[in-house]
């Protein structure tokens, strides 16, 4: 019976993820209560496991649809790789309680920024072009992928809000270009987390079934439903976040 919650938080966790990230606040949470006597460690390695197919999944979906700038978008993928195998071996020398206490104050400067610019995100206009625009995707991808190799919670999120912020992209382009940065991150923390044998094959193997299903799902919605219902997704799951990050960190 675990399994079968497991892959509906799963399919829920890949469905949001999809349209502007936040899968983790969903699919994390599930497989502790679900294993409450498993590691922790190969709980996370579960959810990468999962996450990396439904963000694999949710790139080719809308690389069909969303021109992306692939060059630059590839190279930011490589850093986001690079960052967030860093970032995993990091969480192994120093704790990441103060970032924890950092997180929920953060996605709240998040959330009142998005709110108080009304058109961010709204347009296409991106802000560079041929190699300025390469080295500022690797730029925030290495620094958004060490982050989600060191703790996690929001990383799509923030690799959104990056690429509409500091590349002048719309919510869409933003959220299928994280997409490709998010897998590589992904599969980065998971290889580590392989390696260090923390991993649960025949749980992956199910979630990720599942976590494919609700990326395909969400992305389908995003692309039917424009900029505006992800800009409004991207400040609904900011909220939950903030939500779930402080109630971790403060109660």
């Amino acid at each position: 019976m675990e399994l079968v919650w497991a892959a509906l938080a799963s399919l829920s966790a890949g469905f949001v993820d999809a349209i502007v990230g936040g899968g983790g606040l969903i699919l994390v949470p599930a497989l502790f209560a679900l294993f409450p006597a498993a590691p922790p460690a190969t709980l996370l390695g579960v959810n990468k496991g999962s996450s990396v197919w439904g963000t694999a999944a949710a790139t080719w979906v809308y690389a069909r649809q969303v021109q992306l700038p692939w060059r630059a978008v590839g190279f930011g993928a490589v850093c986001a790789f690079a960052g967030s195998f860093a970032g995993a071996w990091l969480v192994t020398q120093v704790s990441p309680d103060v970032l924890r206490q950092l997180l929920p104050i953060a996605l709240v400067a998040v959330l009142v920024y998005t709110l108080l610019k009304k058109d961010l995100g709204q347009h296409h206009r991106p802000k560079f072009s041929g190699m300025k625009e390469t080295i500022v995707l690797a730029f925030v991808g290495g620094i958004v992928g060490c982050y989600d190799g060191f703790f996690g919670p929001g990383t799509g999120s923030f690799l959104v809000l990056g690429l509409v912020r500091i590349l002048g992209y719309d919510f869409m382009h933003a959220s299928a270009s994280a997409k490709l940065l998010n897998t590589a991150s992904n599969l980065s923390a998971l290889l580590f987390f392989v390696a260090h044998g923390h991993i649960w094959w025949h749980v992956v193997l199910i979630t990720a079934i599942a976590n494919v299903v609700g990326s395909v799902l969400g992305t389908h919605l995003a692309l039917k439903h424009g900029t505006v219902f992800v800009r409004w997704f991207f400040i609904a799951v900011v909220s939950a976040l903030i939500l779930k990050t402080g109630t971790s960190a403060y109660l």
